[in-house]
């Protein structure tokens, strides 16, 4: 079975919804706080797949991520680079993806909002570059929950999900990109895919009725004498990481 962990502490808050999503999608999980694998550093060998979740690290006093990915750079900075040159999978959502930018593993930074407010709402993504966190995914809509989730392009930075104007943006009138992001920007890969940051929240769409119009949606299912489906559109990601793993 494929062997992942999310890890946790500090503020990091999501990651029981992360393991979730990760478990369903037939991944075995352990969340690990960040002090036992400073203690333990060897267990990341044990892994196939790491995610680093969002919440606020450390309440994002510094900065989103920045503490967070300075602890790891002083303590355990050397065992996650050998984790990400092995033919493994990393993911950072939200302030995981904060953390990995700090950390340099992946370029471009995320800086406050054009609209100097909080962003909370539904968004629609198109995908913009090959990775296996995303194969055989054309466009999805995520929530996104930040303050601090404007991407700013630098060095080789790869647009791996990008805004577009989509359903959930049409009806309810909202901008597509809503936080000022450099091209659209809502993720961000490695070269070859395997090192995926985004703002968006995949393991807070993992289910139909996680959908904001799910009972529009039910009714119209319903009507047409469709089976109702269960999954939500934030799952295919996960299932596609163990996927790679077992395909």
């Amino acid at each position: 079975m494929v062997q992942a962990i999310v890890f946790s502490g500090y503020g990091l808050n999501c990651e029981a919804e992360t393991k979730l999503a990760l478990e369903l999608a037939g991944a075995k999980l352990e969340i690990v706080h960040l002090n036992d694998l400073i203690d333990e550093p060897e267990r990341l060998k044990d892994y196939q797949i790491a995610a680093f979740p969002g919440g606020f690290s450390f309440g994002d006093d510094t900065g989103s991520g920045k503490a967070y990915a300075n602890m790891i750079r002083n303590h355990l900075l050397a065992e996650i680079q050998e984790f990400t040159a092995r033919d493994t999978l990393t993911i950072g959502i939200c302030n995981g993806f904060q953390v990995l930018t700090n950390l340099g593993l992946l370029d471009g930074s995320l800086a406050h909002n054009t609209t100097a407010q909080f962003i909370d709402r539904w968004v629609d993504l198109k995908v913009s570059a090959r990775s296996p966190w995303l194969k055989g995914i054309e466009t999805l809509s995520l929530p996104i929950a930040h303050g601090e989730g404007r991407f700013v392009k630098q060095g080789q930075a790869q647009a791996a999900l990008q805004y577009y104007r989509g359903d959930h943006s049409q009806s309810h009138d909202y901008q597509a990109n809503p936080n000022g992001a450099d091209d659209d920007i809502a993720a961000t890969c490695s070269d070859d895919g395997r090192i995926l940051g985004m703002m968006p929240h995949p393991e807070r769409a993992i289910f139909f009725h996680h959908l904001p119009n799910w009972s529009k949606l039910k009714q119209e299912y319903l009507r047409q004498d469709k089976e109702l489906p269960e999954a939500g559109p934030g799952l295919a990601i996960f299932k596609n990481a163990v996927n790679y793993f077992n395909s």
